[in-house]
């Protein structure tokens, strides 16, 4: 294994190895976020500055940090949705044209991050899967066709807990927003951004007494075509599944 593919692709994104990245050649950065569909039903959520949770130590929640694959039959509120969504991709400001800051960290700001969420139970939302618009802080649905929950369980091998989460997060990455600024090495930022948005479900969550639980294991062309991202431009990265939790049913 020594010339294996992972060895490969650590060498040529070291920085030695890099060529010229599209900003350092003057050409224009990509937009900050997909284009709104036209056509697609928009959900409003509660503004982040109007929710209230209470309140949880940080070295708490830390300390509790689980993956959790078991739920109860709770549904979440869409204050609840409303707050994780701010947790893990929130928009606290916009540079037109140049960045956005966000609740979570990215390399150089480039946040090329998509979240899309599958919908099971949440209080006053159609099951579905939906798109993050994360610079207005709405909900775009992409589809409300019937199978979609197993179809996703299927794209991640038979996981039963994807379709009896109340919700689970799924990260695509628009690659270009960061390869424009660090070109083949920004394939490495993306994972790193995954694991920082990931991270903060798994505290936000907690802090509102549900469990979550990390998934990597997928088949990619199967997730990407649930999706509809073409699998190269953009492409699926990493799930997190999400629920209010019953007692005692927590492994590590």
């Amino acid at each position: 294994m020594e010339n294996g593919i992972g060895r490969t692709f650590i060498e040529q994104t070291k920085h030695r190895s890099l060529l010229p990245s599209d900003q350092d050649r003057g050409l224009p950065p990509p937009p900050l976020e997909l284009e709104d569909e036209g056509e697609m039903p928009v959900v409003y959520l509660p503004g982040p500055e109007e929710i209230r949770v209470e309140r949880m130590d940080l070295r708490e929640a830390i300390e509790k940090r689980r993956s959790v694959r078991e739920y109860s039959r709770s549904t979440l509120s869409q204050d609840e949705l409303s707050y994780l969504l701010w947790c893990t991709q929130g928009v606290q400001e916009v540079v037109p044209g140049v960045c956005t800051i966000r609740s979570v960290p990215s390399a150089g700001a480039r946040h090329a991050l998509e979240t899309y969420i599958l919908v099971n139970s949440v209080g006053g939302l159609a099951k579905g899967l939906y798109r993050f618009i994360a610079t207005k802080h709405r909900l775009g649905m992409i589809s409300d066709e019937e199978g979609l929950a197993q179809r996703a369980v299927s794209a991640c091998f038979g996981q039963e807990f994807v379709g009896s989460s109340a919700v689970t997060f799924i990260w695509t990455a628009v690659i270009y927003r960061m390869t424009w600024r660090y070109g083949e090495r920004g394939y490495r930022y993306i994972h790193l951004d995954a694991g920082h948005a990931c991270q903060n479900l798994y505290l936000s969550a907690l802090s509102i007494g549900c469990g979550s639980c990390a998934i990597a294991a997928f088949d990619d062309d199967r997730l990407n075509s649930l999706l509809g991202v073409d699998g190269r431009e953009q492409f699926a990265l990493y799930l997190c599944t999400v629920g209010k939790t019953k007692q005692q049913e927590v492994d590590t």
